[in-house]
């Protein structure tokens, strides 16, 4: 058995569902409105009926009784009364009473009419004409029948002539709708064989409108010119196709040729082997979705990001960005594909083998860093330490001279150690995880401020340490943070005026699960717009009035060793002429 096909609502037959509906609950609202209207009539006209009853009646038992006996006045109206229940159906009882409101007769102790319901009471005044004294009064009970009939009558009535309009009203719309359907069906049948490559199919339909089939005789023309077109240039595009794939399949580099949609119609034997493809494996399916060994999407991203640039930037700038794949590094770079006539249809990825070249500049740029920058610091100390004891040593005494061995003896310890270390260190700039314990950050500020009191006697500077007490054990690499914060004193004491203090701080944010340690110089001070360059690799503010020599690696090492290996943040706040504070968290909890 065959599954039943899904219905799937469009928005015409939502809009013709919702005029059903719509004239559905406004027809319903009419007829409401109008048997409203005719019941309260009814009901007023009714009433008005009961009230000329009642008057009627009072008038003609004032005739009755105005010269009778008073003991044969009960008699009398009983029998009038008698008369009229067995005339009018619609009456339920009636009941005379005196000028003082005693009950004189009552149809209701008699029990006639009883059992009908009780609609409406009208009462009128009973009036000697002869005097205008009154006699008492007459009410009259009315069931309400005749009212309840004419209304079910009218409602039944009202109900059927809006439910005849209604299916008058639908069965239009549905038969205006199912011949407009028909011939919308027809075109889209003709428009899905062309779609399919059946150039030259013809609409053949009849009992349509004249507008309609000047239609299909548009789209007849049309599937025949391109019947035309497809003959005179397939091998035409079949040829210029081939030269394509030849030339693309020659290329060196990779080449991945993508539709508009993302999806790959074709690419070279090199992107074959430099993604690791075997035969046709991604023809026909989306860029987006290829992935790593890893099951990483390595194209997804930066797919999104050049397709949300405008056509004049994919133009004048293509998206480059690196690739890995496994041990491979794959420069990848996305540019936009035109034709002859510069529509829009795609683009290409070239693909670039940039393995060596990248471990090489790795490599490289980690030994420079390391070596011109984490050795500069102990060895000006040691130099500087040398120097004043071979100059002043005879001015110091024997436990002076000591103390200044025993830290130059600290120091070329420590300078051997980071000899030694060099090669862990140059993995701050990898993926390679450092050690790391809970340590006393307060205690290594204390520690970092001491290794550098030699520079601060050379030109005469003041270091400031303000450290909140309860500070938590931090857990990371005690040498690695050391040599971040020696790496903010040092240049602080570099750009910082004589005679001046630096300031240093620690502080907890518990709200944010982090310390925070800051340095602050009042040198010259860096403008905003370098704040962020500052913490790049090589890159160093030099102005007129001050320019020190270095290789600009200390404060990127900074960053790498706060951010990346301990998932903290470096930040300066600084402005010309206002001094500068570098500072950096660490989070209190991994």
């Amino acid at each position: 058995m065959g599954k039943n096909p899904k219905m799937n609502f469009t928005v015409q037959n939502k809009l013709i569902i919702a005029g059903l509906i719509f004239s559905t609950l406004l027809i319903m609202a009419i007829a409401v409105f109008v048997t409203f209207n005719i019941q309260k009539n009814l009901n007023e006209s009714y009433q008005n009926f009961g009230q000329v009853i009642s008057k009627t009646l009072a008038i003609e038992s004032s005739d009755l009784i105005k010269d009778a006996d008073k003991t044969k006045t009960s008699e009398i109206l009983k029998n009038h009364s008698d008369l009229i229940l067995k005339a009018h159906k619609d009456i339920v009882f009636i009941e005379f009473r005196d000028i003082d409101g005693n009950i004189i007769y009552s149809s209701q102790k008699n029990n006639i009419n009883n059992s009908k319901k009780l609609s409406i009471v009208v009462s009128s005044p009973m009036i000697n004409n002869s005097d205008n004294s009154g006699l008492g009064s007459v009410s009259l009970g009315l069931s309400g029948n005749l009212t309840d009939k004419i209304s079910a009558t009218t409602r039944a009535s009202i109900l059927f002539v809006f439910a005849i309009v209604w299916i008058v009203f639908a069965f239009v719309i549905l038969i205006n709708t199912y011949l407009i359907t028909r011939e919308l069906k027809i075109l889209h049948n003709g428009v899905k064989k062309i779609t399919t490559g059946e150039f030259g199919y013809k609409i053949k339909a009849k009992d349509v409108s004249e507008e309609v089939m000047g239609l299909f005789d548009a789209f007849n023309d049309m599937s025949n010119k391109l019947r035309i077109y497809e003959m005179e240039n397939i091998e035409q595009l079949t040829l210029e196709r081939n030269k394509l794939k030849a030339v693309l399949m020659s290329i060196a580099n990779g080449v991945v040729v993508c539709d508009n949609n993302d999806t790959v119609t074709l690419l070279n034997d090199h992107a074959k082997e430099l993604l690791e493809l075997q035969g046709d494996q991604l023809i026909n399916t989306s860029i987006k979705n290829y992935v790593d060994s890893d099951g990483k999407f390595c194209f997804s991203e930066k797919i999104d990001e050049y397709k949300k640039l405008s056509l004049e930037e994919k133009t004048q700038k293509p998206v480059i960005f690196n690739i890995n794949l496994d041990d491979k590094v794959l420069k990848s770079i996305i540019s936009p594909m035109f034709t002859q006539n510069h529509e829009y249809v795609g683009y290409i990825i070239v693909l670039i083998d940039v393995t060596r070249e990248t471990e090489m500049d790795m490599m490289k740029s980690q030994f420079i860093s390391n070596v011109s920058h984490e050795l500069r610091t102990p060895v000006t100390v040691l130099r500087t330490y040398i120097d004043t004891l071979y100059n002043y040593g005879n001015d110091f005494d024997y436990e002076s001279q000591k103390e200044f061995i025993g830290t130059i003896n600290t120091e070329i310890i420590r300078l051997q150690n980071m000899v030694n270390d060099i090669l862990d260190f140059s993995r701050l700039d990898s993926n390679a995880k450092i050690e790391k314990s809970p340590n006393d950050i307060s205690q290594l500020i204390d520690y970092c401020v001491k290794e550098v009191e030699a520079l601060l006697n050379e030109n005469n500077l003041t270091i400031k340490v303000e450290k909140e007490k309860n500070i938590p054990l931090i857990n990371c690499n005690y040498d690695a943070i050391a040599r971040a914060l020696t790496n903010y004193l040092s240049n602080a004491i570099k750009y910082a005026p004589k005679d001046s203090v630096i300031t240093v701080k620690l502080y907890n944010e518990p709200e944010n699960n982090q310390i925070v340690v800051t340095v602050r110089d009042e040198g010259i001070g860096i403008a905003p717009e370098f704040h962020k360059k500052v913490f790049e690799r090589f890159y160093r503010v030099e102005n007129k009035t001050h320019s020190v020599k270095g290789t600009g690696l200390g404060l990127h090492l900074v960053k790498t060793t706060i951010e990346k290996h301990h998932g903290g943040h470096v930040f300066v706040n600084s402005s010309p002429n206002h001094g500068s504070t570098f500072g950096f968290t660490l989070p209190t909890q991994d």
